[in-house]
């Protein structure tokens, strides 16, 4: 009978303790957005493919030159970095009306080059590294061939820019290492400079 009360108020005591466990543990890492997932900005040195529907003589492949524009003919140069794929349709169609009815543009991104990441500071082999995919901290560390002797792998900063201003993220790499701060290990994007003092 005794057994009997105390299982009774075991299950009527459950959820609350359920709800304390889930209180308590504060730490798990929130979701990132992958940079990958987002829609694709382009930038100096892609190589963009662009046909506009029966005129073949404007459709052409160019590279995006390092001020960010492109050159074609009729609309002569625009500013395509920093513009997504379809952005970049819907302006040089808007350049075109004047000259063609209604021009059906297409835009093809065949090689991606301006997705970069630089490390630099205490690592075996800083430079610039290509961002083909998802990457996170502790990645780009290792493609860097990891830490010099001398790295304060504490005081590691990563330094976005967005939108005119450019963000400091510090960087914990001991908490990384040994769980405490695992969200610190953080999704690297095009043209995060991480340095390592």
């Amino acid at each position: 009978m005794m057994r009997r009360a105390l299982f009774r108020s075991f299950l009527a005591l459950a959820p609350f303790f359920a709800l304390a466990c889930v209180a308590q543990n504060k730490s798990v890492p929130q979701p990132q957005k992958d940079a990958a997932s987002e829609a694709y900005v382009i930038g100096p040195e892609d190589v963009l493919e662009i046909s506009v529907w029966q005129n073949p003589d404007m459709s052409r492949s160019v590279t995006v030159r390092p001020d960010g524009k492109i050159s074609l003919p009729l609309v002569n140069d625009v500013q395509a970095a920093g513009l997504t794929p379809e952005e970049l349709k819907e302006k040089i169609a808007a350049s075109l009306k004047p000259y063609i009815d209604v021009p059906n543009v297409a835009i093809i991104v065949s090689q991606i080059n301006s997705w970069r990441i630089y490390v630099q500071g205490e690592v075996r082999a800083p430079g610039v590294y290509p961002l083909r995919s998802h990457t996170r901290i502790s990645q780009a560390i290792a493609m860097a061939g990891g830490f010099t002797e001398f790295a304060k792998k504490g005081k590691i900063q990563v330094f976005r820019k967005s939108r005119g201003y450019t963000e400091i993220i510090g960087v914990n790499y001991n908490a990384i290492l040994s769980q405490k701060a695992v969200e610190q290990d953080i999704n690297l994007k095009p043209g995060d400079t991480i340095i390592i003092p």
